[in-house]
């Protein structure tokens, strides 16, 4: 099967078919993700708590998503894989978010960097677009301002904040993102977002009309010894094997059967 490109996944929303992205952090979790067919793989910064143990993404470093990255681009033959780029790695200035972009592209593996944030963004965002840098946008819970938004909590359900998030989708779009990651915000609200934009919206807990969904790996095996959040949902349950709950995770994805009304937040719940 060909690559997974931009182009491609422009294509599928296009289409209406659902984009499938799963988090990996090694070369034999990648291959594996890879052969089963998904469409997207996210060396996320998430590792800092599912792999190092930590109890946010903050302590991870640019060194440590370049090795990750590294590790699981030799697994990937089909799969879009892209990199987070880890907490004060780019908000300092455009020119550090180059230099370390640009070390995750050459040493990691990546085909595209994620930074979290809006409008405070744009120009950076831009500043990495021109110079041949793709970039995916994340709003919503971002994880890195866990302590500014008082912990992991839904953002988006007071009208002024999905005003802004909105607001700030059309900006990261502008500014020349190719793809928005949608987290723990209304279903409403990520719908009406995904219509909005012309790149596609990847959710997790953004319910399920957005153009892809997107899990972390150890939540969705429910390997993870912490509690996983409301909008995940372990695959392992009545699977065979890992490769058989990884299929099933793309395939209730594509049929739209996933995430389910208990995956989702709306703005009238408080849950």
């Amino acid at each position: 099967m060909k690559p997974v490109t931009l182009t491609t996944l422009k294509e599928m929303k296009r289409r209406g078919e659902k984009i499938t992205c799963l988090t990996a952090y090694d070369y034999s979790f990648a291959s594996l993700l890879d052969r089963a067919g998904i469409d997207t793989i996210l060396v996320g910064d998430s590792l800092g708590m599912v792999i190092q143990g930590h109890d946010s993404t903050l302590p991870v470093t640019v060194a440590e998503m370049a090795y990750h990255g590294k590790c699981v681009a030799r697994g990937v033959k089909r799969a879009f894989l892209y990199v987070d780029m880890p907490f004060m790695s780019y908000q300092e200035s455009p020119q550090r978010a180059l230099a370390s972009a640009g070390r995750l592209m050459r040493l990691g593996g990546a085909k595209m960097v994620k930074l979290e944030g809006g409008e405070p963004m744009a120009e950076t965002v831009r500043f990495l677009v021109d110079r041949g840098i793709p970039v995916c946008a994340h709003l919503g819970l971002i994880p890195q301002s866990v302590h500014q938004l008082g912990g992991y909590r839904v953002q988006g359900r007071e009208a002024a904040d999905a005003k802004r998030i909105r607001h700030d989708a059309k900006v990261m779009q502008e500014s020349g993102a190719s793809l928005l990651i949608l987290e723990a915000v209304p279903a409403e609200l990520a719908k009406t977002i995904t219509g909005d934009l012309a790149i596609p919206t990847i959710g997790i807990g953004a319910g399920k009309d957005c153009d892809g969904q997107v899990l972390v790996l150890q939540d969705m095996l429910g390997i993870y010894p912490q509690p996983s959040p409301k909008f995940s949902k372990n695959f392992m349950e009545g699977a065979a094997n890992i490769d058989a709950a990884v299929k099933a995770f793309i395939t209730a994805v594509k049929s739209g059967s996933f995430p389910g009304p208990e995956h989702s937040y709306y703005s009238d719940d408080h849950g």
